[in-house]
């Protein structure tokens, strides 16, 4: 075994990989053979480091020196002068402040040491293939810890105590679930991980079981032990290969070391886990319908008590949590309740997991403490909004959650405050908007996947979804009619209170947030048929203001129907006729000479271009 002078952690998570990861990392490979240095410098293949509008990463130890935004043409370059000339290379780093200055540490990156990692502890560390990085930095110890020296009475006991709630969505106390489970009788019961993380924007619970595997295995024993289950399984959508490959990978290294399978650790104790292919129904994400799939059966949502603990998989008793959720349990076991409620609120213990994503500047991966200003997210880790631009909103809890406008950023994130706003903390999704987003056409967008993705079963999900979606389209295409907003109002009450599953009772959340917080847009749309944002292509005209108009040209070079016209340095105009409402003009323009103007505007300027035409 070699003893490397440098370990080079190269990001292997999608993300990365889809950006040019592996390129990196065999360019980087053959450098190094080039230069003799493949006995002193050691790649590993990471799982997501999180940073993802950075990527490919890299993370240079012990010095922690990272480097970003690489190609593989990069390479010759970063190996000549900091692994044989010991100069960290600036250009690869990242760059903070308006001057630009570059960061040499990763940890002196305010995306990274604002955060706090448990659930991720092992993000962006280990090589997420190999069991033996997992078990050197304490994996499996907590496994050890739970089957040999504590009764399902004492883990039970000392996960309420956490106050740790479900990180999947509706934030319901894990230790009591495990409690209820534990006390029924039965010849058989099961421990199920959700891993069919379906919200738009979402990618938590994919990063967690990419980079870090063991984490899920070593939570789920710890669970079944608790409960008393011999059988798991992990309900993963096919969408996900990666994570797939990963997660059935870590199964076989962990039953070839004897901690899955018969007998655990000479415990006693056996647990046996599969994973389970979903095929990508929303739907599938509440806790019925993923046991119903998992069955051979549609999965749909059946109506209860039961509840699962009870009567659950093959009517057997079950626990149903999230990927991230059995993330917190190994370190929640190793270290103690205490610790795990030293971070976070009374009410909304520890941290939580985002995937930030949207109109901000630093997409990525991100675990915080519970408590923490939504604000503070936005611009202190994600850096701000792109390009400089408004903020408008930011839709947390994807479908199923709501919109919260700019004078709500300071609302800590814990369950309670996130839900007094209308949106829901949900499985982490967090999806930062601008002012060139259309708030009417958020919810359309939100609605109409919840339509598509409605099972059918219940009537006031399956119709009444439909009838809100029609009217989102109507008012976005120039049709609203006054009295719609209270009609959806209405409906959205009898959607809550009456669907079967939490898909329908929360379905029209973004609808009922949009309204609440951005009622004027919503007006201008049905009133006056205009689209403000600039989004809804039947309810704007573009024109450019002449007096404003520098003559730059980017307008025309950025229209894809070349129907701006004008010389250079000279105002230039728009020829409404061949206009597809595209708005790629109004983006260009730097000057803010391209104007939005109701969809009426656009008649009168067809007038004017005929009535000019005609007398030339």
């Amino acid at each position: 075994m070699y003893k490397y002078r440098a370990n080079v952690m190269i990001c292997g998570g999608t993300g990365c990989i889809a950006s040019g990861g592996l390129k990196v990392k065999d360019a980087l490979a053959a450098e190094l053979r080039n230069k003799g240095l493949e006995n002193e410098i050691n790649i590993v293949l990471t799982g997501c480091n999180g940073f993802c509008a950075q990527g490919p990463l890299m993370t240079v130890y012990p010095e922690g020196v990272f480097y970003q935004k690489l190609v593989p043409e990069d390479m010759p370059l970063l190996v000549e002068e900091h692994f044989i000339k010991g100069r960290p290379v600036e250009k690869f780093m990242y760059k903070l402040g308006e001057k630009k200055h570059a960061v040499p540490s990763m940890q002196d990156i305010p995306f990274f040491n604002l955060q706090v990692l448990r659930a991720l502890k092992n993000k962006g560390m280990i090589d997420a293939e190999k069991i033996d990085d997992y078990i050197a930095r304490d994996g499996y110890m907590a496994a050890a810890k739970a089957l040999l020296e504590m009764t399902p009475e004492q883990i039970v006991s000392e996960i309420k105590a956490s106050g740790l709630r479900g990180r999947g969505g509706a934030g319901f106390p894990t230790g009591i679930k495990w409690e209820l489970c534990a006390r029924v009788e039965a010849d058989q019961k099961f421990i199920l991980c959700n891993g069919d993380e379906g919200d738009p924007g979402a990618f938590m619970d994919r990063s967690v079981m990419e980079a870090d595997p063991h984490v899920v295995l070593e939570g789920m024993i710890i669970g079944a032990k608790a409960i008393g289950a011999s059988k798991g399984y992990i309900y993963v959508r096919a969408e996900y290969p990666l994570a797939v490959s990963r997660l059935q990978l870590a199964i076989d290294q962990a039953k070839e070391y004897g901690l899955l399978g018969e007998n655990i650790l000479n415990s006693g104790f056996s647990l046996d886990i599969e994973i389970y292919l979903g095929a990508g129904a929303f739907v599938c994400g509440e806790e019925t319908a993923l046991m119903r799939s998992i069955e051979g059966k549609r999965g749909m949502p059946i109506p209860r008590p039961p509840f699962p603990a009870q009567k659950g998989l093959w009517k057997k008793p079950t626990v149903l949590n999230n990927v991230e959720t059995y993330a917190n349990i190994p370190p929640l076991i190793l270290h103690g309740a205490n610790w795990f409620r030293s971070l976070g609120t009374e009410k909304s213990a520890g941290t939580k997991v985002f995937a930030l994503t949207g109109a901000i500047n630093n997409i990525g991966l991100i675990e915080v403490p519970m408590g923490i200003p939504l604000r503070k997210i936005i611009y202190d880790i994600g850096g701000g909004i792109r390009k400089g631009r408004k903020f408008k909103a930011v839709q947390l809890g994807g479908p199923s959650g709501g919109c919260v406008p700019e004078h709500l950023l300071d609302t800590p994130v814990t369950y309670e405050d996130i839900v007094q706003t209308g949106a829901i903390v949900g499985s982490g999704g967090m999806v930062v908007m601008d002012d060139l987003n259309c708030m009417v056409n958020v919810a359309k967008f939100f609605l109409e996947f919840t339509a598509d993705e409605s099972c059918g079963k219940c009537p006031p999900c399956r119709i009444g979804t439909r009838i809100m979606l029609d009217k989102l389209i109507d008012i976005t295409e120039g049709r609203g009619k006054k009295g719609d907003m209270e009609l959806m109002q209405d409906l959205s009450q009898d959607i809550i209170n009456t669907s079967l599953c939490g898909l329908g009772q929360t379905a029209p959340n973004p609808v009922l947030t949009t309204i609440k917080y951005f009622r004027d847009e919503y007006e201008s749309h049905i009133n006056d048929k205009w689209c403000k944002a600039g989004v809804c292509r039947s309810l704007i005209t573009f024109q450019i203001d002449e007096a404003a108009c520098t003559g730059c040209g980017a307008c025309a070079r950025a229209c894809p129907q070349k129907t701006i016209s004008g010389e250079k340095k000279k105002p230039h105009h728009i020829n409404q006729v061949n206009c597809i409402q595209c708005r790629s003009c109004y983006e260009a323009c730097k000057f803010n000479s391209v104007k939005i103007g109701p969809a009426s505007l656009r008649e009168e300027l067809l007038n004017k271009e005929t009535v000019t035409e005609e007398v030339k």
